[in-house]
């Protein structure tokens, strides 16, 4: 499983005292929780390339976020960093070879579920190894927010105001229920918790009473750090909610797996593609005491939780 935008310490088990997790954490909890897992980009489309191929960027040629400018068009944008982004691919090329086609030729099912962002429509999950894609185009966040109607021509509509995250860990679970007597790779990719953020009224009420609870106030919730303010606090109502429902589809999954009796036969993986939107995007957490969060290459753009539950070999 991957996310998106998930910062290192965004999760109970990695030392968040607002954000809840239990799910996620059981995965840390019964298996490997790596203290020090990094990104190998600190955006989201050559990461993700890495996690699928194997390579770091500069082998795979996907450098930065796919569809956005470099060299000098992107002063077109108003940015003035020091360094221009270099040329990059603008989709995974076609020579590459990812895990899932791998598995696939041994004669594994393979599955892919919510965010991919590594190309255009005629570079897709399914011309990298998957046979299902619910979910999986061009676009890096959910095109119409994260409750239906979607507007994702890869994944039908559910009824309205049905949740993103809830919808990709059902169709992951029903999947591993219909190959469970067959070898099986699900990768499920959480647009989550990209930006927009977005969370139901009773979630953002239960983390805004919890947040006021804590009663954490900081000299300053934002700091200007060279060219971006940067959050100082964990304190967003609406991120956390937007956790608690990738929470309750990843248990949804690990529950599938339990009572299927599959646990003891499958390997569970659970990683953010880079660090927290701290300073980008929507601004929503903190990556303290780390410096920066996503679109920097400070340590807080690239640490991120890893998780890994395995069985235990006798």
């Amino acid at each position: 499983m991957t996310c998106s935008d998930l910062g290192w310490n965004d999760l109970g088990v990695e030392g968040s005292t607002l954000y809840e997790s239990p799910n996620i954490d059981r995965i840390a909890n019964e298996g490997v929780r790596f203290t020090q897992g990094y990104a190998t980009c600190q955006v989201c489309s050559p990461s993700r390339a890495s996690i699928l191929t194997g390579k770091y960027t500069p082998r795979h040629g996907i450098t930065s976020t796919i569809g956005d400018q470099t060299g000098e068009s992107w002063r077109e944008l108003g940015r003035f960093n020091k360094l221009l982004p270099p040329d990059t691919e603008r989709g995974l090329r076609a020579d590459e070879i990812t895990f899932a086609e791998v598995l696939r030729r041994s004669g594994y099912r393979t599955f892919f579920a919510g965010k991919w962002h590594l190309g255009y429509d005629e570079v897709s999950p399914e011309k990298f190894g998957f046979e299902t894609n619910k979910g999986g185009w061009m676009m890096g966040r959910p095109a119409d927010g994260y409750f239906a109607p979607y507007n994702n021509p890869k994944l039908e509509d559910g009824p309205d105001g049905e949740s993103l995250p809830i919808r990709l860990g059902n169709e992951t679970a029903k999947f591993i229920e219909e190959h469970q007597n067959e070898p099986f790779l699900a990768y499920l990719s959480f647009y989550s918790v990209h930006g927009p953020i977005q969370t139901t009224l009773e979630k953002w009420e239960k983390y805004r009473e919890k947040a006021l609870a804590q009663g954490e106030k900081p000299e300053r919730r934002f700091i200007f750090d060279r060219y971006n303010p940067v959050r100082q606090v964990q304190d967003c109502p609406i991120y956390g909610g937007m956790i608690e429902a990738m929470d309750e589809a990843v248990g949804h999954v690990l529950d599938t797996l339990e009572k299927l009796g599959l646990e003891e036969n499958t390997i569970v993986c659970f990683t953010s593609d880079n660090g927290g939107a701290s300073t980008g995007d929507a601004f929503a957490t903190s990556c303290l005491p780390l410096r920066g969060g996503k679109g920097r290459q400070w340590e807080g753009g690239i640490r991120v939780p890893f998780h890994i539950k395995a069985p235990i070999s006798r």
